[in-house]
This record gives C-alpha cells, sequence and structure tokens, in this order.
C-alpha cells in the first residue's frame, strides 16, 4: 500500500490510471465474494458456526452492515438463478444496488433483455426501469398533520403530510423513547432533517416525498382556492405542477434571457466584448445548444452531466478580447469552469485566489505588451477571465 504522501508525489496521469486499476480488483473480488456467499448460503454452512441464517453468518461473523449482508446475499441468490450475473458484477456493468433491485423481477425469458438494458445505470435509473417493468399506482391526495416531534426538535412552524396524485410528502417519524436526564452536550445537537426522495411509481409517474410546513398548506389551501376555475377537481398534483411551471420561466428568464417573444435576434445583437454583460439573445441560443447542461467533454468523448449551478464559460476568455458570440461561449458547470481556469491562468495563479479569498492579480504572459494589469473575477461568477484593474 502506498502512504499519502507517496500518492502526492505521482502525476496526475499515473494516479487516474492506478485508480481505474484498483477499481477494476475490486469489482472481481467483489464478484467473488459473493459467489462464496452464494456457495455458503446454499450449503447451509453458516449452521456449523453457531448461525441460524446466512444473514445472521454475514453481520455476526463476517462482521457486514446489515444493508451489505443484505445486498451481497440477494446478488448471490440471484446468481445461483442466472449466473450472468456475476459476470457482469465483476466487469463492471453491474452493481449491488441495481442487482438487488432488479433479482425479483428477472425470469427465464427476460433476464437477457433486462440485463441488457440496465448495463452502467445508476440506482436512480434501475428505480425507473423497475417501475416500467412492475408499475404501482397512484397515490392518492391526501393532507393530514403530523404527530408533535419530540421537544428537542420541536421546529418553530408545525409541520404537515401532503400526499398527493403523483406528488407525495410525507415525513419520517419514528417514535423516541424517553431518556435518563443526561447533561447538555457542548454542541448543541441539530434537529434531523426528513431529505425529499423522488421515487418511481410507473413510466412517467413518481411519488415525491418531503415535510411540509403549516404556512405551505395554508398557501397551498389558498392556491387551490384561486385555481379552481382552472383546476375544477382541486387535482394538488396539477395545481403544484402549473405552479412550478410559472416559478421556472421566471427564473428561466431572468438567468437565461428565455422569453416567448424576443426583441432581437441573435443575428441582431452586437457581441463586441465592450462590457461583460451577454446579451440575452446570445444566452438564449446557447442554453437552447447546450439543452441546459455542462457542455465539457473528455478525451475519451463523454459529456458532464451536470445541470446545477450552470455559468456562461468565454472559450476565449474575455479578458483576452474574447466577444459574447454564440461560438465562444458554453455552459459550464462550477467544477469545469473552475478546471478550465486553472488551464487558462495556471494553478498558481488560481491557487492563490482560493487562498487569498480576494482577487489575484496576474499579467497574462500574451499581454505583457499591455501596460494595465490583468486579475481574475470571484470564481462565483458567471466568468473567469482577466478584466481590467479599474
Amino acid at each position: 500500500m502506498m502512504s499519502t504522501h507517496e500518492l502526492r508525489s505521482i502525476s496526475d496521469e499515473e494516479l487516474l490510471r492506478r485508480l481505474s486499476q484498483l477499481l477494476t480488483q475490486s469489482r472481481r473480488g467483489e464478484s467473488e465474494l459473493v459467489a462464496h456467499i452464494g456457495e455458503v448460503d446454499e450449503r447451509r454452512l453458516y449452521a456449523s458456526q453457531a448461525c441460524s441464517s446466512m444473514f445472521s453468518y454475514a453481520t455476526e461473523v463476517l462482521h457486514l452492515s446489515e444493508h451489505e449482508a443484505y445486498l451481497r446475499i440477494t446478488t448471490a441468490r440471484a446468481a445461483r438463478r442466472h449466473p450472468m450475473l456475476l459476470v457482469m458484477l465483476g466487469d463492471g456493468r453491474l452493481h449491488l444496488s441495481g442487482i438487488a433491485r432488479l433479482a425479483p423481477l428477472l425470469t427465464e425469458s427476460n433476464c437477457e433483455a433486462v440485463l441488457a438494458r440496465a448495463v452502467h445505470l445508476s440506482k436512480r435509473q434501475i428505480d425507473e426501469l423497475v417501475a416500467e417493468l412492475a408499475p404501482k399506482p397512484d397515490v392518492p391526495p391526501v393532507i393530514r398533520k403530523l404527530p408533535n416531534p419530540p421537544a428537542k426538535t420541536t421546529p418553530s412552524t408545525p409541520t404537515v403530510e401532503l400526499v398527493l396524485d403523483r406528488v407525495t410528502f410525507q415525513p419520517q417519524t419514528e417514535p423516541v423513547e424517553a431518556a435518563a436526564p443526561a447533561p447538555p452536550p457542548l454542541v448543541p445537537a441539530a434537529p434531523p432533517r426528513s431529505l425529499p426522495t423522488i421515487q418511481p411509481l410507473a413510466p412517467a409517474r413518481y411519488k415525491v416525498t418531503f415535510t411540509a410546513s403549516a404556512r405551505f398548506r395554508d398557501k397551498l389551501e389558498r392556491l387551490t382556492a384561486l385555481m379552481r376555475p382552472s383546476v375544477p377537481d382541486g387535482d394538488l398534483a396539477a395545481i403544484l405542477e402549473e405552479a412550478v411551471t410559472e416559478k421556472l420561466e421566471r427564473l428561466e428568464s431572468r438567468r437565461y434571457g428565455k422569453t416567448n417573444a424576443p426583441r432581437k435576434t441573435v443575428e441582431q445583437t452586437d457581441t463586441r466584448p465592450d462590457s461583460r454583460y451577454i446579451p440575452a439573445p446570445i444566452r438564449r441560443a446557447v442554453c437552447e445548444r447546450d439543452s441546459d447542461r455542462c457542455a465539457f467533454v473528455d478525451d475519451r468523448g463523454r459529456r458532464c452531466t451536470e445541470r446545477e449551478g450552470l455559468e456562461f464559460h468565454h472559450r476565449s476568455p474575455y479578458g483576452r478580447d474574447g466577444d459574447h458570440s454564440v461560438e465562444n461561449l458554453c455552459l459550464m458547470c462550477h467544477a469545469h469552469n473552475a478546471y478550465l481556469a486553472e488551464l487558462d491562468y495556471g494553478k498558481d495563479v488560481m491557487g492563490r485566489y482560493r487562498r487569498s479569498g480576494s482577487l489575484v492579480c496576474e499579467v497574462p504572459p500574451d499581454y505583457l505588451a499591455h501596460a494595465s494589469l490583468f486579475h481574475i473575477r470571484a470564481a462565483t461568477t458567471t466568468k473567469r477571465e482577466f478584466v481590467p484593474r479599474a
């Protein structure tokens, strides 16, 4: 094994190559581990180890967590019926979570087709595939008040549970037993939060779960009353979808200049770099071309899948007379925008900026003839470039 100090001394290319090799070895080892678990389970060898089940043996003797034991035992049992699962697990085409979700649906007739569709899918994508193969009915619309949480986690605003057709709001409310009095902690623990979840029910049908406040419930009731002419049945999912659509249109109009009645076209727009402002027609065209997704593509042709925190990136930097044309602009996520900044301006310059938390002065190599210095804009803005000091 290499120490952390030794890893820091190797090149980027060598580090990525070694990581790929280790992952390949790990997958092969995982496949062999699952095969051994399956054989031990088949022979019931756990009984000789004072365990009543394979699950007990995996958790008590092998010291796997409950979740790890469940995934491996489920995969091992499914692989005895469909040996191809071990092959796909070993070469990385399928992961344990995906196999565990697909296992109950696999039959001799559909196994080959289903596994072919599941290659390299994420856990969320496999959930959608499972919902397509075994669709569930929609949940009924329900609104009910939640029980009050313990005193230490009581929020300032009461919460309610909303269960909607296609959309469900619902918290996790496990009872907490009263504990013996104890000295207060030095740092108060933050109340647990119920993270929102999205669960596929059927093709193009989802159940969305989160905890809402009483104020949200009141606003929803007022909105339902106002929208009764357009939504006569008071369908909460339809009402929320229409409200979200309207909010989304406003945000996209502000951020990307999207509109149903544009005043100018790209051809009529001045793209000269006279200011940092990117005209709305250019922003609309760039977003449409890049499909509201990071446009970074690696050497193997794989494109980044990020859709959040997108920024406008100048291929030829604005500080180096790069214009605002559609061809010179593209959408980039924050990580790839920062990565390209290091390629444009160097890691040392960007490193000094991150450490200081302020603007960094730098003279670009190709701008030595200019009398004024340049510095980099903050990485949190939509562009990273050299701009003249005021």
